[in-house]
């Protein structure tokens, strides 16, 4: 990251700058401060970090701020880039790729060999697991110390499954840095981009 960039974002900087340097800054608010993730708690993204601090409690700027840096390292940690998870696909054919993306999104662009989050459940038809079995199944029946990686579109949603994972033992939960889009843009431009509308 450009630090320059990181040293231009403060208290008069409107939420859609600070998002744009940190993007999960929103995650980082919402885990610590409950701001931002609904709408009796949202923020505009006209609004300054000083605005959104005073409005809830008179917050200390200075402590918000490094709040969404350390959030924003602890994000990247858990990141992979494209070409590291094709190097890995090359290597370990087994390695399990969990897409967390809509039925239809899946179908119309997934990576090889991926899982998708609601995928049918044997041969029966009927018998579809939900996200949240998924879940669960994969808790409670993966190695702990397996290496897996969540896809979702452009890498937020994914950011979010994969700290859950980690928050329940899954000690290797990575999430695709860019998503499914990354992965179309950088690895394999014939899988399909896509924009929702």
């Amino acid at each position: 990251m450009n630090t320059d960039t990181k040293e231009t974002i403060g208290s008069e900087s409107t939420m859609g700058e600070v998002l744009s340097v940190y993007p999960g800054a929103r995650r980082a608010l919402f885990k610590k401060y409950h701001i931002g993730g609904c709408s009796g708690c949202g923020f505009s993204m006209k609004e300054t970090l000083s605005e959104l601090c005073v409005r809830n409690q008179r917050l200390d700027i200075n402590e918000v701020m490094a709040h969404i840096r350390d959030s924003h390292d602890i994000d990247a940690e858990i990141l992979i880039e494209p070409e590291a998870l094709k190097e890995l696909q090359e290597t370990n054919p087994d390695l399990k790729i969990l897409d967390v993306r809509t039925k239809e999104e899946f179908e119309a662009a997934r990576i090889e060999g991926s899982i998708h989050m609601t995928a049918q459940v044997g041969s029966n038809t009927s018998c579809v697991t939900t996200a949240q079995d998924l879940l669960h199944q994969v808790v409670d029946n993966w190695d702990s110390e397996e290496l897996f990686v969540v896809v979702d579109h452009q890498g937020e949603q994914g950011l979010d499954v994969a700290t859950y994972f980690l928050g329940h033992g899954m000690k290797q939960a990575r999430c695709l840095r860019g998503g499914i889009d990354a992965w179309s843009l950088e690895i394999d431009r014939s899988v399909p981009r896509y924009e929702f509308t």
